[in-house]
């Protein structure tokens, strides 16, 4: 396919089922078009037509099988692009959408620009397979929650209210004290459930800790803060890999999604939410930190201070809002700051 040592644009729109390829040279003209089996071997004997990758530039969007596949790219010397499809609205916002076409679009936005791919980095082997610890247990931890309220619900309709007192790690073991008789046979699975549900989430909790002990010993920083706990720490480190990706600590806070999206124009600018860009497993994770920190257990500290001042400047549950989405921007800021640095944790820095 490949007969001299010309330079190539090649955009691939990945399916379940099939890839679409079109190839642009270097003029920009469409060369080919080309369908092939989402298969390593069908893959591997399709790239074996080019003699030069290292002058074959490939774009593609993120999705399930671009990490496998630009991680195959890669080892066989092509450059390889990986779009955001959050900024590619040129693509997906189309009136005639295709897969054809889309990988078509990738091919000409690498060619005249790779900067609006806003291209991003895959994680690690590594990383990604001790990232599927935590959103295993995430997983675990949603279904154990929908079989309480479940429960809690039915339970609700017979005149049966449970407290607040009964916690998900005791639920399953205290419910049973309420559950009336003619409703046994109908709840005792789900009840069971719940408790092997607990018992595989308090497995997976041990597992966090010896990793953080064994193979993250970093944690250990970020856990001076208080809120900030062994899941958290691991999460932040996993997601972001590399405390040197980030020039300055302030760019994790819009790299996490904990900033105002922007729609200015003239005199108006609307004040609208956060972007929700990044992880979401992580982003869960630093607002429930700073539930924490802002919440009846939290200890005085400037983050502490920082979100109350927000909270009672804007009032009512908008300004509650704003301040957890603002403390949990700012602990980001602070633990990528500890990483980076290993210094020890002030809770009263700026105040002093």
């Amino acid at each position: 396919m490949q007969n001299n040592n010309v330079p190539l644009t090649i955009g691939i729109d990945l399916v379940d089922k099939f890839h679409e390829i079109c190839i642009l040279n270097g003029a920009g003209e469409v060369i080919s078009e080309d369908r092939i089996e989402n298969e390593v071997s069908t893959l591997n004997e399709y790239l074996d037509n080019f003699r030069y990758p290292k002058n074959v530039l490939v774009a593609l969007e993120a999705g399930t099988h671009s990490p496998w596949i630009s991680e195959l790219l890669t080892m066989r010397s092509f450059k390889v692009l990986v779009g955001n499809p959050r900024k590619l609205q040129m693509i997906w916002q189309s009136d005639f959408k295709t897969d054809k076409r889309d990988a078509l679009m990738l091919a000409r936005i690498a060619r005249f620009d790779k900067n609006l791919l806003s291209p991003i980095k895959h994680r690690s082997k590594k990383s990604q397979c001790h990232l599927a610890i935590i959103k295993s247990r995430n997983n675990l931890v949603q279904c154990r929650t929908k079989l309480i309220n479940s429960v809690k619900g039915m339970l609700k309709s017979q005149g049966i209210k449970i407290t607040a007192a009964h916690t998900s790690l005791t639920f399953g073991r205290r419910v049973m004290d309420f559950v009336p008789k003619e409703m046994y046979s109908s709840l005792a699975a789900i009840i069971q459930t719940i408790n092997f549900l607990t018992r595989k989430i308090t497995e997976f909790d041990r597992n966090i800790e010896e990793l953080c002990t064994a193979l993250y010993p970093e944690a250990e920083v970020l856990k001076q803060i208080r809120g900030v706990g062994s899941l958290t720490a691991l999460t932040f480190i996993l997601t972001l890999e590399d405390p040197d990706r980030f020039k300055k600590s302030r760019d994790v806070g819009p790299f996490l999604g904990l900033v105002p999206r922007k729609d200015q124009s003239g005199s108006q600018d609307k004040q609208l939410s956060i972007t929700k860009a990044g992880n979401v497993y992580l982003r869960q994770s630093m607002v429930a930190a700073a539930h924490y920190i802002l919440g009846p257990f939290g200890t005085d500290c400037d983050l502490r201070r920082y979100g109350e001042k927000i909270a009672d400047k804007a009032g009512g549950k908008t300004g509650k809002k704003k301040a957890v989405v603002a403390v949990a921007r700012k602990l980001s800021v602070l633990m990528h700051r500890l990483w980076k640095t290993q210094e020890e944790y002030k809770p009263f820095r700026k105040s002093a």
